[in-house]
Formats: C-alpha cells, sequence, structure tokens
C-alpha cells in the first residue's frame, strides 16, 4: 500500500496542484491531508473543494483550527514579542474566514485530530495537540515518548515545514514538510511517501512566482512578506508597521 501524506498546503493552490500530478506520478493508493489547509495563500476555497472533490481523508490543524478559535492564537502567542504577528494572524484570519465561507468552514470543523490506518497514524502536530509538536531537531527519545503512544509502526505530522525521516527502534516517524511555506531553505513543495512501512520526502517544484503575483492581485494582506517566505523557503521575521 503506497500512501502519500500532504500537509500544510496553507491556501496555495498552485502548489497543490503540483504535488497532486507528483503524487500521481508517484503512483499512491491513497492521499491523506495533514492539516493547515488554509492561511497565507490566494486561493483558498479552490484548496478545500480540489481536495474534498478528490475525497482525501485527513485531519485539522492550527491554521484551520484558529478559523473558528481565534482567540487560541492570543494563548499561544501571548507574548509581548509575538505582538506584530498576532495582527498579522487575525488579519490573515478575517480575510480567509470570508473567502471560504460557513459551509467550508463547517466541513474543517468536523475533521479529526488523528487519521489511523494502514499501519501509519497522520497527525498535525502532537497526538492530541495541534499546535506543540517536536522539532526536527528533537531527539529520538523525545520522538518516541510523543508518538509512541499510538502504537502505530509509521507516524507522520506535519506543522513544523521542516521534512525529516526518523527511524527509530519500535516506530518511524518523519515529517511531511509542507506544500506551501517550506522553513528548511528548500522552497519547493513537500510531501511524504510511505511505501510498506518506508517513508520518503519528494520535492515538488511549482510556479512561485505566479503565487505570489496572486496574493499580491487579490489584495492579501501583507503579500509581500507572505511572498518573501515562499521564495526563500524560510521563515523571516514579520514586516514592522513601517514596512507593511
Amino acid at each position: 500500500m503506497r500512501i502519500a501524506v500532504v500537509s500544510d498546503v496553507h491556501g496555495n493552490f498552485t502548489a497543490l496542484e503540483a504535488v497532486i500530478a507528483d503524487v500521481n506520478d508517484a503512483g499512491a493508493d491513497l492521499v491523506v491531508h495533514g492539516g493547515d489547509l488554509l492561511g497565507g495563500g490566494a486561493r483558498q476555497r479552490e484548496v478545500i473543494d480540489r481536495i474534498r472533490d478528490l475525497g482525501w481523508p485527513g485531519v485539522f490543524g492550527n491554521a484551520d483550527e484558529m478559523l473558528w478559535h481565534p482567540d487560541l492564537v492570543a494563548q499561544h502567542l501571548s507574548a509581548p514579542a509575538y505582538q506584530r504577528m498576532r495582527d498579522i494572524v487575525f488579519q490573515h484570519i478575517a480575510v480567509t474566514v470570508d473567502s471560504i465561507g460557513p459551509e467550508r468552514l463547517a466541513w474543517l470543523r468536523a475533521l479529526p485530530v488523528r487519521w489511523s490506518a494502514h499501519d501509519l497514524t497522520v497527525v498535525h502536530a502532537g497526538p492530541d495537540d495541534v499546535w506543540r509538536s517536536p522539532s526536527a531537531k528533537a531527539s529520538d527519545e523525545e520522538l518516541e515518548t510523543t508518538y509512541g503512544s499510538l502504537g502505530s509502526p509509521c507516524v507522520v505530522y506535519g506543522h513544523i515545514h521542516h521534512p525529516f525521516v526518523r527511524r527509530l527502534p519500535s516506530l518511524t516517524v518523519a515529517n511531511a514538510g509542507s506544500v506551501s511555506l517550506s522553513y528548511d531553505g528548500d522552497p519547493r513543495a513537500a510531501y511524504a511517501l510511505v511505501d510498506d512501512g518506508e517513508i520518503t520526502i519528494r520535492r515538488v517544484e511549482y510556479d512561485i512566482e505566479r503565487e505570489v503575483r496572486d496574493l499580491a492581485a487579490i489584495g492579501f494582506p501583507f503579500a509581500s512578506w507572505v511572498g518573501a517566505m515562499l521564495r526563500s523557503g524560510t521563515f523571516v521575521p514579520p514586516p514592522s508597521d513601517d514596512e507593511a
């Protein structure tokens, strides 16, 4: 059974279409999405509609949950140093909720926090927490402690936008990376391919400049900041008021 895990699309329909083409080329029997379908993309409605049309099962992520639970943003970004980020995220939430409408939002809210089948478990971040997860530099012990209780020989998560595969004595843990807004220095889209217990990361080129242009064309808040991250494949500190 060959399963693709596609996570952290963040509303980037341009990248999603390129990944779908690669998933088909890879011969995946099943595709599971790892949450954070929305946030930071030019065609967010299209992302949801495409994934629903394809019938992909999956989970919700923190960028999805904040759409119906925005107070969690203030809770998780409570430090004064995150004030600017909070302001930007709240603007992105408003634009996204208006874009997708209530029916699509209800569909997102109905997604589970975990998906399990075929000796694989997919979560967005932690087993029961879509906001916190181990980093790519986490120790084997931390990964084992966090995900071993799931009782699955393979666990794939998203959230950190930094793909890796770690084979531990009792399970294999992988991060699928992100379709959009990669933070590992490689701006290409990423996803995980699970093939009979073996996990590999695939990278997919897409038209980044098209997505940047589309963001500017719709007047997406802080489009130039999002564009800088798309181009660099790294996190860029949010702009100050003077730079916005």
